[in-house]
């Protein structure tokens, strides 16, 4: 068997470039004849359906609302169910009229329309600020970013844009706090399932607790799976025989603020203000009041970093990237910098663009978080959290 080499599988890989940009070509034009179509129905008419037509909302505030029988004569031509096409064409009009930088990619034909849909879908519900917060943020990374990336953006900006909803939803969640032991759901073999919620402190400290036990189970000669030693190690807490002791070390938690909205007036964030923090344990945003009340939990290992200014110069005369230059590429990119790649920067190494043997400098301007085993050979970066690759890097070297 030969394998096809030179121009035959250059040629392959060309017809497969050129059936993509087909593809998307297509997409657009009918993205496009959409958009034109809601343009053509758009009404702020409000009656009665029991009467017959009528204007309804598809995406966020401040896009335009269309007919129903307007959606339901597209949904017709798309081969899809009305409920399928409102879907559909809110994603589309919510990208178009809340999300312009993504757009304006969608439309250079630069990134896929059912990665921008899935950003919509969960812009819908936010305020228009709210929306440009996620735009801003995700739009230059949408074609790698991952999913759960996408969600806390969105968090972040329910929590920054409406305050009164965010602080109404923490109370309603601290209030559910809670940890069941279902005694009435017995096993024959004499189980019980366990469910609760917790502090995000006390659960890293139960579980930093657990796993000590685990461990220290296995070191004693049981042969039992993790799992079980885990659960083991429950029953042998609640007994005494270990015990969360004061000198136990406690799992750390590490959160990154901004401004000092912190240790300020809770009351004086307004929409928009910096009144939330980021957890680098979870890689969520926190709520300020959230984090007021872990610092004052004596037991609880809580380390505060206010985020520096990100598009400050570092600059070291060493090869050896410090602690504050990692920590700046991490913030500024969450992710590793290679095309489509979503691993977190935290589990990236820090490299120079150019290398250090080749005069590159240990700055600001010339690092990067990417996968190990992957070069930056032919990288440019001109800018902070901007990087241009150069042509045909389908493969990692």
């Amino acid at each position: 068997m030969t394998t096809p080499t030179g121009p035959d599988a250059s040629s392959v890989l060309d017809q497969v470039r050129s059936g993509k940009a087909a593809q998307t070509r297509a997409e657009l034009r009918t993205l496009n004849a959409l958009l034109e179509w809601c343009v053509i129905h758009e009404t702020d008419d409000e009656g009665d359906a029991a009467f017959g037509d009528h204007g309804i909302p598809l995406a966020g505030d401040g896009a335009p609302w269309v007919s129903e029988f307007a959606v339901m004569e597209l949904g017709a031509a798309l081969g899809q169910s009305t409920d399928s096409a409102k879907r559909y064409v809110g994603a589309a009009l919510e990208v178009r009229y809340r999300l312009p930088r993504l757009w304006e990619r969608v439309a250079s034909g630069v990134l896929p329309f059912w990665r921008a849909r899935l950003i919509a879908e969960h812009t819908m519900s936010l305020p228009g600020q709210g929306a440009a917060f996620v735009d801003q943020r995700v739009a230059f990374v949408a074609h790698k970013v991952s999913f759960a990336e996408v969600l806390r953006q969105v968090d972040a900006a329910r929590l920054r844009f409406d305050p009164e909803a965010a602080e109404k939803a923490r109370r309603r969640d601290a209030d559910g706090r809670c940890f069941d032991i279902h005694k009435d759901q017995v096993t024959p073999a004499g189980t019980v399932s366990v469910d609760g919620v917790l502090d995000l402190p006390d659960a890293l400290d139960l579980d930093l607790a657990l796993s000590t036990r685990a461990a220290e189970l296995k070191d004693l000669g049981c042969d039992e799976s993790l799992d079980v030693r885990r659960a083991l190690a429950v029953g042998d807490l609640a007994r005494g025989h270990a015990t969360l002791a004061y000198d136990r070390p406690h799992r750390q938690i590490v959160v990154h603020l901004h401004g000092d909205t912190v240790f300020g007036n809770p009351n004086g964030a307004s929409p928009g203000a910096d009144n939330v923090g980021r957890c680098d344990n979870t890689r969520t945003p926190i709520l300020a009041e959230s984090i007021r009340a872990w610092c004052g939990n004596p037991d609880a290992t809580i380390i505060v970093k206010p985020v520096r200014d990100l598009a400050d110069h570092i600059h070291v005369g060493a090869y050896e990237v410090p602690e504050r230059l990692v920590e700046q590429d991490t913030l500024v990119d969450h992710h590793c910098v290679f095309p489509w790649c979503s691993r977190p920067a935290a589990r990236c190494d820090i490299d120079h663009v150019v290398p250090h043997n080749r005069g590159g400098p240990t700055c600001s301007c010339n690092l990067a978080p990417l996968c190990r085993g992957t070069s930056a050979r032919g990288l440019r970066r001109p800018r902070l959290g901007a990087y241009l690759w150069p042509p045909r890097t389908s493969a990692r070297p």
